[in-house]
């Protein structure tokens, strides 16, 4: 794979796990609706929805991207999940890191790279 399309591919990998952190998001906006305002909040039926369809959505996706990588290239970058879902965190739920959530990410990002290097 030349080098431009194999840039191409990584972006579309971790676009792809970008995406399946957004369940963790619909499931944490579904639980504070349900905190809430219960079983009637029709918020909650939506981010459920979300939820699921973002499951197919991305179940979907990832059988396509896989194809270009190792089984164990795929899924040592799927680790990023963390990383996407902090982001989500701080950004949208206004939650704070700690320094255990920044090392922790390094540690993962040290290890994608590593990866990636010996592929």
């Amino acid at each position: 794979m030349e080098r431009t399309e194999k840039i191409k591919s990584y972006i579309q990998l971790h676009l792809n796990i970008a995406l399946f952190s957004l369940t963790s998001l619909f499931a944490k906006l579904a639980s504070n609706q349900l905190n809430q305002y219960g079983l009637k909040s029709k918020l909650l039926y939506l981010f459920l929805f979300l939820m699921i369809a973002n499951c197919g959505v991305y179940a979907i996706c990832w059988q396509q991207v896989i194809k270009k990588f190792s089984l164990s290239t795929a899924y040592a970058n799927k680790s990023v999940y963390i990383l996407w879902t902090q982001v989500w965190a701080v950004v949208i739920m206004h939650e704070s890191l700690s320094v255990r959530n920044i090392i922790g990410m390094l540690v993962i990002i040290i290890g994608v790279i590593v990866v990636a290097k010996y592929e």
